[in-house]
């Protein structure tokens, strides 16, 4: 929760630097995102190369565990696409690449913004941070009334972070690891399956 809202209060902070115009022409100018995603993929590369305990769970469990990223990745791309239907103005494939984030607001929303605008990017960014949060506050609800996974597939990216701890609280230490595991896999589709969606589709 705290990082969501440090996120979205430099994005609020930055909006209204851009509205005031009190930066200089040379940030406004320049294109500093995409070293900043460069950073981002790195750091990235990084958190994942060194999470042995997620690797370590492809040698002790059953290749069935990649059934639960696999319905993420279908259950979120499903419920985007039908989001297209109610927002006349965005077109399906923008609603699924947002959806496509997981939850990965800071990846997503910089690539979404490199790829189609800082209009759809803000989407991204919201959608998000916004499903971070629901994850965080009503993971119990989810996971009383529709199991345990329910809280995993909410969550998506994050549950190998940010809401990972809740998760655990709320289902045992034994779905950490499976957790884990699907918020890696995630992420290392994300940056493939975004640009997949609005360039290739």
């Amino acid at each position: 929760m705290k990082s969501s809202l440090i996120i979205l209060s430099f994005f609020i902070a930055g909006l209204l630097l851009g509205l005031t115009h009190l930066l200089p022409d040379v940030i406004i100018d320049n294109d500093f995102s995409m070293y900043a995603l460069y950073a981002l993929m790195f750091f990235v590369g990084i958190g994942v190369g060194s999470d042995r305990s997620a690797f370590q769970v492809l040698k002790t469990s059953n290749v069935k565990i990649f059934l639960i990223p696999v319905g993420i990745v279908i259950g979120s791309l499903t419920g985007a696409a039908a989001v297209s239907f109610l927002i006349p103005n965005l077109n399906i494939r923008e609603t699924l690449a947002v959806g496509a984030g997981f939850g990965y607001y800071s990846l997503s929303s910089v690539l979404i913004t490199q790829i189609s605008g800082e209009a759809l990017g803000v989407v991204a960014l919201l959608s998000n941070v916004l499903r971070e949060i629901i994850t965080l506050v009503a993971t119990p609800v989810f996971i009383k009334y529709f199991g345990k996974l329910a809280g995993i597939a909410s969550g998506g990216v994050t549950t190998m972070d940010s809401t990972l701890p809740i998760i655990t609280e709320y289902t045992g230490k034994e779905w950490a690891v499976i957790a884990v595991f699907s918020g890696v896999i995630l992420t290392i589709l994300v940056p493939f399956l975004i640009p997949f969606i609005l360039e290739v589709l």
